[in-house]
């Protein structure tokens, strides 16, 4: 078949600061790609909104130059997102209110009144969703608390996908996967759980229809035909949540091989053939297939705390001082000398699902210096990472090879660093690192264009592989019980500190 026959399809993410659209043959080779950023607004402490309409415009943007750098047919359109977004919408699909993101931590406090509830880890437990404040469900009940009038005023509840594909091809859907991540779908069932409905004081008619992930609608409205140059009768996939998809991306399909991420924050997750969370609800359980899930965690501080690092540690850096302090932390031994950082500058996630958590340099002594400041700080998220690994562990899951991508994979020493806290060789794929390319391969199965998305372990490769040093694994593996320890040690404290927080502004 000539190339000008060969089927494309477009992956498009839809992120938290922006949203990427890529044009991919069956092969896995990438056509023509395009970004279009947006701000993350937050007006006041805790909160984490964007407006809808101007992510609507990046993906019509973004779309529209794709299509316009591609020399063949589009055979369909294959959608991914960030999850757990929350917008209310009037009954004729206006939002009512920002898109609430997974950031917010403004429903606190009712993520853990609900938690604390005999309810909560059953609630955990049936819907694979952590009782945290980025679920939906949490977010809805601080709505209900602190917002009744407009909680009363809207007609539906979505997430940011939805939206999207409200407008361009009128249609009010949800699929399985961003569902399992609102804390209101039961796994077992692929259905809204009655009593998370319930908790939430929503009706099912106020959520959109559940959906497969590989679920495809007829075309686009004329209106997203207009303003991307596509046909009407374009295929489109309705897609999954960016999680699921970023296994795909990195060729983490088999059971026991783990994908793992870091950009800003970071996550850990291993497809399994059936759902299922552990016991005491360490980690998250999310659909992709009908007979792919991934358990595992997210935290909230991955390469932001190399940020926080630069400006407040070395702010004569200036901008864009990433390498710098990589050298800088270079220069300290594995371990940092005995200083241990808990890295929870945004509270934090798994394995403990908490928003109380702040961060915490321990052990500090007048031998340290800035550059083990820096290299803690690093540690420190290696070291959170390593208890997700173990939580996923902890719920009966086989770990047996660990891929990893994002941006600190540009690295070599957040490489080796990670290879060396995890214990375990690190695969470092080459290309196509991400939830697009995986929205592409779940588009290309659900539109018949590859028999499934398995295909994706033969289509990333791998480029290179960070062993474990043996002297620097068992100095981590000495630290990781004192890392883990001082959690539990510091809730009191964090609890306090939240408590004289209103007082205590860093301004």
């Amino acid at each position: 078949m000539g190339d000008a026959f060969r089927p494309v399809v477009i992956g498009v993410d839809i992120g938290t600061t922006s949203t990427k659209a890529a044009g991919y043959d069956v092969d896995g080779g990438q056509l023509a790609h395009h970004s279009v950023g947006y701000p993350l607004d937050e007006p006041q402490p805790g909160y984490a909104e964007q407006d809808a309409r101007h992510i609507h415009a990046a993906v019509l943007e973004s779309l529209r130059t794709v299509v316009a750098e591609l020399d063949r047919p589009v055979a369909g359109l294959s959608f991914g997102t960030a999850m757990h977004s929350l917008i209310g919408l009037d009954r004729d699909g206006h939002p009512l209110t920002p898109s609430i993101t997974w950031a917010d931590s403004r429903a606190t406090r009712q993520a853990e009144r609900l938690r604390a509830a005999p309810s909560g880890l059953a609630l955990h437990r049936r819907t694979g969703t952590p009782v945290h404040p980025m679920a939906p469900l949490s977010k809805l009940l601080w709505f209900a608390d602190q917002e009744p009038v407009l909680f009363g005023q809207v007609a539906y509840w979505v997430g940011i996908k939805d939206w999207v594909l409200l407008r361009l091809c009128d249609a009010l859907v949800t699929d399985h996967s961003v569902a399992s991540a609102t804390g209101l779908m039961d796994l077992s069932r692929l259905s809204w759980d009655a009593e998370a409905l319930g908790i939430a004081g929503i009706t099912a008619e106020q959520l959109p229809e559940l959906v497969p992930t590989t679920t495809v609608l007829p075309g686009l409205t004329a209106e997203a035909a207009a303003a991307t140059g596509l046909p009407r009768d374009t295929r489109v996939v309705v897609g999954a949540g960016d999680g699921p998809l970023a296994n795909l991306g990195l060729g983490a399909v088999a059971p026991g091989v783990m994908a793992c991420s870091i950009g800003t924050s970071g996550a850990m997750r291993v497809m399994v053939e059936r759902p299922g969370v552990d016991p005491l609800g360490g980690v998250f359980c999310y659909a992709l297939t009908e007979h792919r899930w991934v358990v595992g965690g997210a935290i909230n501080n991955g390469g932001i705390v190399l940020e926080w690092a630069g400006d407040a540690l070395a702010p004569e850096l200036g901008e864009d001082a990433e390498e710098e302090l990589l050298a800088l932390a270079a220069l300290a031994p594995a371990g940092s000398g005995g200083l241990i950082m808990l890295p929870y500058l945004l509270s934090e996630r798994a394995p403990h699902w908490s928003a109380l958590p702040r961060g915490a340099y321990v052990g500090l002594t007048n031998g340290h210096r800035r550059a083990h400041l820096v290299r803690a700080a690093m540690e420190g998220v290696c070291q959170q990472l390593a208890l997700v690994l173990a939580s996923v562990r902890g719920a009966g899951n086989e770990v047996r090879e660990i891929r990893a991508g994002g941006g600190f994979s540009r690295s070599p020493l957040w490489r080796q660093m990670l290879a060396d806290v995890l214990g375990m060789p690190v695969r470092f794929p080459a290309g196509h690192e991400g939830s697009g390319f995986g929205a592409a391969l779940l588009g290309m199965q659900a539109l018949g264009l590859v028999p499934s998305v398995d295909v994706a372990a033969e289509l990333v490769h791998i480029e290179s592989t960070a062993y474990p040093d043996p002297a620097a694994a068992a100095t981590y593996a000495a630290l990781l019980p004192l890392f883990s320890e001082l959690y539990d040690a510091l809730v009191p404290t964090f609890t306090s500190l939240r408590r004289l927080a209103p007082g205590l502004s860093p301004e």
